[in-house]
């Protein structure tokens, strides 16, 4: 088998974080980056670098994504896009932007406001709620617009490269703020102390491609896009496995599967280090640690692929590679530092 594992913020992002890397045991990583191949891209949104798996830049996530909802979809085609839920306040002078997985939105009022959005801005589309933090907006004549992946802008300050802040669709927005301004459920959100629903975050538009020769036979994951994806692809598109036994427990020799863990995604955007030490020491038990036993039995090469605040990075090994017993590990704590210093660890 050749596995390619895809495992978004790999790296805690702040390398001198004692609270959170101090202590950290990462056998099964240590062990297997000791003996890889490494390399470093530039740094790309986990969805860029999701898509680029299978000849995407530049992808429609909007249509890609919602072909990928589980038995929620109305139709893929037309120009769609992403239009999250999401609650803009200020901070420092600037305008910091929360994603509905940072507060609570429940899936009857995400049907309200779309609800009445669609009937007010009925001439510029439809929206379409597939789940309460993840909504859509089929537009009825295509228009540009350039905005950052969900995963680069979430919990951050939006500066004005990331959105096309003069394109049609921007200055739309503005629009849809003061309707949600006076809509009831958000009314009714801050009396309760709640942040209201107050923008939406439009990204990923165009139209659900096609992808021709796939070099993935499955893609596993539990996410909508990379559901999507694989479906695009034509490939299988079963749910994540909970650990690297589940995953060889089926497999065949020739099998190529594209893996998408990422666990490690939700506690970065929200800064949650406690959450990321035990999502990472789950990865390390259940998929790291029993990979140095397979590689070179069941499994002939392994890709890792990690994009991170320290850029693209790929670990690469071979089943002789096991064998390069004097190659010593660097503890997690210390790859991360090397990593912000610019040096390979």
């Amino acid at each position: 088998m050749r596995l390619t594992l895809l495992v978004p913020e790999l790296i805690w992002p702040e390398p001198n974080d004692q609270l959170t890397l101090r202590k950290m045991a990462a056998p099964g990583f240590e062990w297997l980056a000791a003996r890889a191949a490494f390399s470093r891209l530039p740094r790309r949104a986990f969805e860029d670098v999701l898509a680029m798996q299978f000849g995407l830049t530049d992808a429609p996530f909007g249509a890609l994504r919602l072909h990928g909802e589980a038995g929620k979809n109305p139709t893929s085609d037309g120009h769609w896009l992403c239009a999250d839920p999401v609650h803009l306040r200020f901070h420092h002078e600037r305008i910091v932007l929360a994603d509905a997985g940072a507060f609570e939105i429940e899936l009857d009022e995400a049907h309200a406001i779309a609800g009445a959005l669609n009937a007010e801005f009925g001439d510029i589309g439809q929206f379409h709620v597939a789940a309460a933090r993840r909504w859509y907006l089929r537009l009825n004549a295509a228009q540009p617009h350039h905005a950052e992946p969900m995963s680069t802008v979430a919990g951050r300050r939006l500066d004005d490269e990331l959105t096309d802040k003069n394109g049609p669709l921007t200055r739309w927005l503005n629009e849809v703020q003061m309707f949600l301004h006076g809509h009831p459920v958000n009314a009714r959100r801050q009396a309760e102390g709640k942040p209201a629903v107050n923008s939406l975050w439009l990204w990923g538009g165009g139209n659900l491609p096609e992808i021709p020769e796939p070099p993935f036979t499955a893609l596993c994951s539990d996410n909508p896009l990379a559901i999507g994806l694989a479906l695009a692809a034509g490939i299988e598109a079963p749910p994540c496995p909970a650990s690297l036994a589940t995953l060889l427990a089926d497999a065949a020799p020739d099998d190529h599967p594209l893996v998408v863990l990422d666990s490690l995604l939700p506690p970065v955007l929200y800064e949650n280090g406690d959450d990321w030490r035990n999502a990472f020491a789950a990865l390390d038990r259940d998929w790291f640690v029993p990979l140095g036993d397979a590689l070179g039995r069941k499994i002939d090469t392994l890709t890792l692929i990690a994009p991170t605040i320290y850029g693209q990075l790929t670990w690469r090994l071979h089943g002789k590679d096991r064998w390069k017993f004097w190659r010593k590990g660097a503890a997690l704590p210390s790859i991360a530092k090397g990593l912000a210093e610019g040096t390979a660890p």
